[in-house]
Order: C-alpha cells, then sequence, then structure tokens
C-alpha cells in the first residue's frame, strides 16, 4: 500500500521533541510509525505543506486547469506542474494521513492551497454538461482510498454536541472536499486544550494518542487480507 502523508501546520517540529511543537505532527508520525510495525513494506510519501505550501491558485491557473490538456499551450503545462504534481500523490496514495490543526475555526491557509490545487476537474473529478441535474463525478472513487485526519484545537468542546461545535469548519470542510472527489472513508481524531497547557491538555493528548493506536491496529488488520489475496 501507498500512504501519504500530509502536514499542514506552521510548527516544523513536534510537541513530543519540542515545547510548543507541533501536536498535528506528533500524531501524523505516531500514525505512521505503527502503520509500519504492520506493514512494513508499505511505501511512505512525505509532503509538509506547512513548511513548503504550494502557491495558490492564480488566474493563469484557473485558465490553464480549464483548457483540455490538447489544447493548452506550452506556459499552461508550466503553470500546473505543481499541481499535477500533487495530484500524482494523491491518485497514487491508498491511505492518505492528514494533520491539519484548527487555525481561526478552519484549515490552515497552507492546507487550503493545497485543496485548491489537488481539486481538478479532469483529473480528480469531472464534470459533464450533458447531464445539467447532477454533472459532477468523484473521479477518485471505486479504489478504497481513506482520509485519516489528525487535528488541533486551542480550545475545547468543537466535537459534535460540543459547546462551540457549530464554529468548527475543519472536520467537515476536509471531509466534504474529498468526499467530492471521492475519498468518503474518512476518519478523525482531535486534540483539545492547547492553549491551556494544563492537565486537561495531557489528557486529550493522551486520549489521542489512544485513539490513533486504536485505529491503527483495526486499518491495519483489515488491510491484511487484501494484500494476502
Amino acid at each position: 500500500m501507498n500512504l501519504l502523508r500530509i502536514d499542514a501546520s506552521a510548527r516544523p517540529d513536534r510537541s513530543d521533541r519540542v515545547p510548543r511543537g507541533s501536536h498535528t505532527r506528533r500524531l501524523t508520525q505516531r500514525f505512521v510509525q505503527r502503520w509500519l510495525q504492520y506493514r512494513p513494506n508499505d511505501l511512505v510519501s512525505d509532503r509538509d505543506v506547512g513548511q513548503s505550501p504550494p502557491h495558490p491558485v492564480t488566474e493563469k491557473w484557473i485558465g490553464a486547469a480549464f483548457t483540455k490538456p490538447e489544447l493548452r499551450e506550452p506556459w499552461m503545462n508550466d503553470v500546473l506542474a505543481e499541481s499535477d504534481a500533487l495530484v500524482d500523490e494523491l491518485i497514487a496514495a491508498d491511505l492518505i494521513v492528514a494533520g491539519v490543526p484548527m487555525y481561526n475555526f478552519g484549515m490552515p491557509a497552507q492546507f487550503k492551497a493545497y485543496v485548491d490545487n489537488v481539486v481538478r476537474v479532469g483529473r480528480t473529478f469531472g464534470f459533464d454538461r450533458a447531464r445539467p441535474d447532477d454533472p459532477y463525478s468523484q473521479l477518485l472513487a471505486g479504489n478504497g482510498k481513506r482520509l485519516i485526519m489528525l487535528s488541533s484545537r486551542g480550545d475545547y468542546g468543537y466535537d459534535p454536541g460540543g459547546r462551540i461545535s457549530h464554529i468548527n469548519h475543519v472536520e467537515g470542510s476536509v471531509r466534504d472536499v474529498f468526499g467530492f472527489l471521492g475519498v468518503t472513508d474518512f476518519h478523525s481524531i482531535a486534540i483539545e486544550y492547547d492553549e491551556f497547557g494544563d492537565e486537561r491538555l495531557k489528557a486529550s493528548i493522551a486520549a489521542a494518542e489512544r485513539a490513533v493506536d486504536d485505529l491503527v491496529d483495526r486499518l491495519a488488520k483489515e488491510a491484511e487480507p487484501l494484500e494476502a489475496a
């Protein structure tokens, strides 16, 4: 299997290594390390959009992306080269492990730039004007792809039914955009209380790490028969 790890935190190091480090990098590292204990021959690709964010969409990008490949001028292919590389990476992945912290109630700008680069007509979704009632198709569907989103939050109570769940625009937006492409097997785990830095943060980290371990144990065991077949 191919694993794609995407880290979107602006913090370059992990919270288990340095004070005020990234909780999401901590969780993505834990997930991948535990996964490889079960499946050491699986391939892992790393994409650090937190430290090397993709270029944002521009007018030239839009013009190039919505021009049929056979009609593109050379400059259009140059404009889309970064996006093509990101899309190729996503298409090749069986399991996407994304560390996406909450910034001001939504995803970081770095990750939004990534999303805008991989949502590509003709590559990750289709659009057919001959079907006016349902023109879109999910080009990544049917391949068994899974998305694991590992997040962190400064406050607490963002989960469904929580005190401020109505202003959590991270999980829903990430789930929906990847679902639009056909990646509908979605799992999420988050650390809370980061701004408090007290025992509640420690407890939340411990609970998230247990949840990551349990999720890896279950998914890796589910994958074993597929490899044997």
